[in-house]
């Protein structure tokens, strides 16, 4: 799995800042250091709508589409993704579940050889890639870009990141997690703390 950062809002706290200051008419309380206090008392009122106004991007690849069917769920999102309509996946990567144990992987590998053999039998026998892939399974690897606002990812990683989220999209989640917290620590540091008491 790799997760890497595209885009961020050129100082995204500040902006967050400067929006919700305008809510209050407050622009003259602005200093160098404000957000950093200014923004936890904004998530902890409950007034998110200003952190809508930061977006980041992420390019995610080497995840299973069984990952971006549930990560497209979320609405509020720019979505790209690789076409197995239009890209041929006769050589198609895959992910294997961590649960499988050492035995159960050969098996596994199996099965995937047969898939592809299968799809390469119906590209033989004339289906082009918007049909053959239907053969194809949801371990298959992918490639997605996706774009959200700040208040979005927050919703993201309040849900996907939880010990009830499925493995992948929990770590996807918690990669883009670091990321964010890195780029803007008012933003998600109550996140990151939420997840921490999820994992205990």
């Amino acid at each position: 799995m790799e997760v890497e950062l595209i885009a961020i809002t050129p100082n995204p706290e500040k902006v967050i800042e400067r929006a919700a200051r305008i809510c209050y008419q407050s622009e003259d309380f602005i200093t160098s250091e404000s957000a950093k206090s200014f923004l936890p008392k904004l998530l902890a009122a409950g007034h998110e709508s200003p952190f809508e106004h930061a977006y980041a991007t992420f390019r995610i690849d080497g995840v299973s589409r069984a990952m971006t069917h549930q990560l497209v769920r979320h609405r509020l999102m720019a979505v790209s993704q690789k076409s197995q309509r239009y890209v041929n996946e006769s050589n198609f990567q895959y992910v294997m579940p961590p649960s499988l144990s050492e035995d159960l992987k050969e098996e596994f590998k199996k099965d995937m050889e047969i898939i592809r053999q299968m799809y390469a039998k119906w590209k033989t026998k004339g289906l082009r890639n918007e049909d053959a892939r239907f053969v194809l399974p949801n371990a298959c690897t992918t490639e997605i870009m996706i774009s959200a606002n700040f208040r979005e990812f927050r919703h993201i990683f309040k849900v996907r990141i939880t010990k009830h989220a499925q493995w992948e999209i929990r770590e996807a989640c918690r990669l883009m997690l670091n990321i964010l917290y890195r780029e803007a620590p008012s933003c998600f540091s109550d996140i990151l703390e939420f997840v921490k008491e999820q994992q205990k």
